[in-house]
Formats: structure tokens, sequence, C-alpha cells
């Protein structure tokens, strides 16, 4: 019993050297060190003069702080480019209370993006993102709102962080 143990052990000490791992979940591929994040266009008529700044800020912390990638400052100094545009903003009553007012209200963004390496021709996707997130106006509707859509906009960063590293 004991040599069964100590050999299932060093097998999978063995084996565990051939793995490519990271502790952030991403593995990059050779020769991409870099990434162009340009701002995403806020086409949505949100009313919210800073939302692609936001969006902007979101991407870069995702990318540049969860992997090893250096952000580069135009696209032909990168090994890949994250682009794209805001392209809906809705504040919409969520939930209505016995006084038939919102009790809830429901931020939902929608992004168009596309992960593109500079080597390649095509993209690697090119894609619809939407992320969401209620409030309560009833309490302070403007941080509320503002709250509602930054979280909103880390579930976009998020799911496009995955979709760009899945494939890594």
């Amino acid at each position: 019993m004991r040599k069964l143990i100590l050999i299932s052990l060093v097998s999978i000490f063995t084996l565990s050297g051939c793995l490519k791992y990271s502790f952030t979940g991403a593995s990059i591929p050779p020769g991409v060190r870099t990434i162009y994040i340009p701002f995403f266009p806020d086409r949505s008529a949100s009313g919210l003069g800073d939302l692609s700044d936001r969006l902007n800020r979101i991407l870069v912390d995702r990318f540049v702080n969860q992997s090893k990638l250096r952000l580069a400052s135009s696209e032909e100094d990168a090994d890949a480019i994250l682009d794209g545009s805001i392209s809906s903003y809705s504040n919409r009553p969520f939930s209505i209370g016995g006084d038939e007012q919102a009790n809830q209200n429901q931020v939902q963004i929608s992004v168009n993006a596309s992960f593109i390496y500079t080597k390649n021709d095509d993209p690697e996707w090119d894609k619809a993102f939407s992320g969401n997130f209620t409030f309560d106006p009833t309490q302070d509707p403007i941080s509320g709102e503002q709250n509602a859509a930054d979280e909103a906009l880390e579930q976009i960063a998020n799911n496009m962080f995955n979709d760009a590293v899945s494939n890594w």
C-alpha cells in the first residue's frame, strides 16, 4: 500500500512539471506581450459622459493587472487589440412596489467588441457583451445608478477577459 501511494505521489509531482499554469487563470501565448485598448466610444446616448472612460479603466485593469500583458500605446506596438463601442444603455424599472412606484431599477449596458492578435488577419472574436445590475432608486438615485453602471461594466469586462484568455 505504501509503495502504491509513493508511486502515485512521484507520478503526480513528475507530471505536474509538464503542466502550464497561471495564478490568474490566464496563460498567454508565446510572443503576446502587449495589448492595445482604445477608448470605446459611447454610442448609447446614455447621458453619462464618463461611461467610456469608466469602461476603459476597468478593461485596462483587468487585462494588465490580471495577466502579464503590458498596455501598448498604439495598434502598431501591440500584439493584441481589444476594440469596440458601447452600443446601448438603459435604466428602467425592474420591480414595482405596492404604491406602483419602482422599488428596483435595472441598469443594462451592451458593448460590441472584437479581440484580435495583430499577427492574424481575422478577429479571435467579434461579438456583443452585456451586463446589468439593479439598484434602489428611492435611496440615492444618482449614486445608485452610477454604482449599478459600474457593476454592469465590471460584468462586461470580466466576460471579455474570460473570452479572450479562454483561447490562450
